[in-house]
């Protein structure tokens, strides 16, 4: 069994950074694709970004080219890069593994981009 845990979050004025890791527990993290999801209050959680074991990328359109997501197999650990950030980017964010179409998620991080 996987357990999967996000941190990193916190608070940053509009057009800051912030970098969230994601540590992942057991054996197969270089198999698993990563990937971030987040929900703002009153909102349905939404995709964000994966990357898959080969290190193929995808992001949802409202982040591409502000986010970046990466892994480093050695620390089974997964980051998102936050790079230009504006107030709707506000929410809290979740990482997830997923291998074998089982996906575990982590309790999630905590991001508020206001000045």
């Amino acid at each position: 069994q996987v357990h999967v845990g996000e941190a990193g979050g916190g608070l940053v004025q509009p057009g800051g950074s912030l970098r969230l890791s994601c540590a992942a527990s057991g054996t197969l993290f270089r198999l698993r694709t990563m990937g971030w999801y987040r929900q703002a209050p009153g909102k349905q959680r939404e995709f964000v970004a994966a990357i898959t074991s080969a290190g193929t990328t995808n992001y949802a359109a409202s982040v591409k080219g502000r986010f970046t997501i990466s892994r480093d197999n050695a620390q089974n650990t997964t980051y998102l890069q936050l790079n230009s950030l504006k107030p709707e980017d506000t929410a809290v964010y979740y990482c997830n593994a997923v291998l074998a179409s089982v996906r575990t998620w982590g309790q999630g991080t905590q991001v508020t981009v206001s000045s």
